[in-house]
């Protein structure tokens, strides 16, 4: 059996499957416990150790460590896990689009207003 691809990959941008859900699995599993402010606060006091409690891979960790969301993605995160994470590096929904795009966060405020203005032009 064949297997059905809708829609080609958007260039730049990470298909989040089966797949990058099996190979992300210890990132997500760590950002999904930042919901509890005590494992947010066993992060920042010890990242390493806490990195090393949900067996994150030497890429997951490095990407961790550098502040790298775009190769957090490519290590199988997924955005609205790694947004936990990013809360704690002090990054907000527009950084990360910046961050993900390769804008400045100037740029990137830009370019969704500029994009705002085509759907209403319709």
């Amino acid at each position: 059996m064949a297997r059905h691809d809708p829609d080609p990959p958007i260039p730049g941008t990470s298909l989040f499957d089966g797949r990058a859900a099996a190979r992300g699995y210890a990132i997500n599993a760590m950002c999904y416990s930042f919901n509890q402010d005590a494992s947010r606060r066993a992060f920042l006091a010890d990242e390493n150790a806490y990195c090393a409690k949900f067996g994150l891979t030497p890429a997951q960790r490095k990407a961790v460590a550098d502040r790298d969301v775009p190769g957090m993605i490519a290590a199988g995160g997924n955005i609205y896990y790694l947004a936990k994470l990013a809360g704690i590096f002090g990054l907000n929904v527009q950084d990360i689009g910046a961050l993900q795009t390769g804008k400045s966060v100037a740029e990137f405020k830009q370019y969704l207003r500029d994009q705002g203005k085509d759907l209403a032009r319709g």
